[in-house]
């Protein structure tokens, strides 16, 4: 009988054990990213009785051990730019201030004053670094410093879609102009003004000349190879027949300017410059030069690109978070704070990138939440509750049956 005590006893132990497991899970289901446990109890080495393995009685459970639920926890939206969530297998890497790597997959990150994507407990995020070609560098910490700039760049073609009167008279004008970026990011107005030829003879009846003029202190503007625009019947460009470059001096201390005016890539019936009967004007224009600009913000893609917004209107490609996968989920050693360590169970880290082998897509502006089934939960404990009942009957049970035992003596 007092063998059934012990038993009664190694089940109280193994239910209590199990109900902070519940307990830990339930109170977690706000965590970003947690992952729901579930316990597993084992039967105690069976006793033999007359040294038959036939006939055996067991002596009571133990707790087995806890496995962690790798299943997905829903997304949930949250609108800020830098928190990212892991749709599908894998883990950001974050180091710490000693340059030692942990995994998660709770991505509450934010940029801190150095401009570094960190999480709540101050670990950087790592990716791998961008360069101008756009390809990846080595991993690294991913930092967007505020006082990034984005250099200015210098036009070097522009275009515009215009129509000149065919009715015009001889002398009628035309202007039209839009702002080119020289070599130190100023925006320069280039007015290009559209002078009718003489209409009573037949070479020029169709005929524009062309002049380009920019403000003070900059210089004249010149055209090479020519300045006459000439129309056939149809209304359609046949002068000139390739693109001019137009020649700019500047005197504010940046480069000259040596533009090229794309006139032949849309030649045609809807070519850039038209010659109908309708009023002149301007339906387009374009040019690709820009300005210098200072960081407006970051987005992320869902393949982990982390770009950078300018206020010039520049999105430029910086970092592309690292993603890590592991061979064995449940071999990794929990530290808190969301983070996982690697160990001999769990393999070595296999980095990458999103949507690489087995690793999932990030899901930009949401985080993972935590997929603890509550409905669950309360099941669980009120089985375990249950089973920590029966076991205490088993004791007091048994602890009756010893008191008639002794009261035979009587």
């Amino acid at each position: 009988m007092i063998g059934s005590l012990f038993a009664g006893i190694s089940g109280l132990n193994a239910n209590a054990t199990a109900m902070t497991v519940i307990g830990d899970n339930i109170s977690n289901v706000n965590t970003t990213a947690f992952k729901s446990n579930r316990s597993s109890f084992a039967n105690v080495l069976s006793q033999s009785l007359n040294g038959s393995t036939g006939s055996s009685i067991g002596r009571g459970v133990e707790f087995w051990g806890t496995s962690p639920m790798w299943t997905q926890g829903s997304l949930e939206n949250t609108g800020s730019a830098t928190d990212l969530a892991i749709n599908g297998k894998g883990f950001f890497i974050v180091n710490d201030a000693a340059g030692s790597s942990f995994y998660t997959r709770a991505g509450q990150f934010y940029l801190n004053e150095l401009g570094d994507m960190v999480n709540p407990s101050g670990y950087v995020a790592q990716g791998y670094e961008i360069d101008e070609d756009g390809n990846l560098g080595v991993l690294t910490d991913i930092s967007i410093p505020g006082d990034r700039v984005s250099p200015p760049s210098e036009t070097t073609t522009f275009t515009f879609d215009i129509n000149l009167d065919a009715g015009a008279a001889t002398g009628d004008t035309y202007s039209t102009s839009q702002s080119v970026y020289d070599s130190l990011g100023n925006a320069i107005p280039l007015t290009l003004t559209f002078t009718k030829l003489d209409t009573t003879v037949p070479a020029t009846a169709r005929s524009w000349s062309v002049a380009g003029s920019v403000p003070a202190p900059n210089g004249a503007v010149s055209f090479a190879p020519g300045t006459e625009f000439t129309f056939n019947e149809d209304g359609i460009l046949t002068v000139p027949a390739a693109d001019l470059t137009v020649d700019i001096v500047m005197n504010n201390g940046a480069a000259d300017m040596s533009l090229n005016w794309d006139l032949v890539d849309l030649a045609g019936p809807i070519g850039d410059i038209t010659g109908y009967a309708s009023p002149s004007n301007t339906t387009f224009q374009f040019q690709d030069g820009f300005s210098s600009g200072v960081l407006r913000g970051i987005s992320v893609d869902e393949s982990g690109f982390v770009t950078a917004a300018y206020s010039n209107g520049q999105l430029i490609p910086v970092f592309q978070i690292a993603m890590a996968d592991f061979a064995s989920y449940e071999g990794l050693t929990k530290l808190g704070e969301n983070l996982y360590a690697e160990s001999l169970n769990s393999g070595q880290p296999l980095p990458g990138v999103a949507g690489d082998g087995r690793l999932g897509n990030i899901s930009p502006m949401a985080i993972e939440m935590s997929n603890v089934d509550l409905a669950q939960e309360f099941v669980k404990m009120i089985t375990t509750q249950r089973a920590f009942q029966a076991n205490s009957r088993v004791i007091t049970t048994s602890d009756e049956i010893l008191a008639e035992l002794i009261n035979l003596k009587r």
